[in-house]
């Protein structure tokens, strides 16, 4: 589980790369930091939890401090895997293909952050259900929307200009 902190890693690299390619405007450091987020957070490290969901449950599982076999973790896995493919597609797609995606990921795991808060309030304090997914399960939608918001009201100013 100690890859949690490579996907942000990887996303500022590719941000920082994009950022370099470009002209330097708040726009464009906007929307290269919201793509590297949208294709590493949200698309590869997505599918890579639905590998783990769905190939290797049973460890995934007593990390979150689940029981193992429960059919839900395989539902868990199918919607990490949409999710992910929703974020890699978003190197193509812009506009509101980032909202959708963005306000359906935010939605899912800001709802999973909400049930491992309850779960942890029964005594769940395994380090899968109140360590770092928990603290990427806030922290990340947060980011996204924060950031999309601002690439809107950033492209609809510049594009005034």
């Amino acid at each position: 589980m100690d890859i949690l902190w490579l996907w942000p890693i990887l996303a500022l690299i590719l941000a920082l790369v994009l950022v370099y390619r470009g002209p330097r405007t708040r726009g464009v450091v906007i929307e290269s930091v919201l793509l590297a987020l949208l294709v590493v957070m949200v698309g590869l490290s997505s599918i890579w939890a639905f590998i783990g969901h769905a190939f290797m449950g049973e460890r995934i599982a007593a990390y979150i401090g689940w029981p193992a076999g429960s059919p839900f973790q395989l539902e868990v896995a199918v919607a990490n895997l949409s999710y992910g493919v929703l974020g890699i597609l978003s190197w193509r797609f812009r506009g509101e293909f980032w909202t959708a995606t963005i306000l359906g990921f935010s939605i899912f795991y800001l709802g999973a952050a909400y049930i491992h808060i309850m779960d942890m309030f029964r005594g769940n304090y395994a380090p899968g259900n109140v360590g770092a997914p928990l603290y990427f399960d806030i922290i990340l939608p947060v980011l996204l929307l924060g950031l999309l918001a601002a690439y809107k009201v950033v492209v609809k100013g510049e594009s005034r200009v």
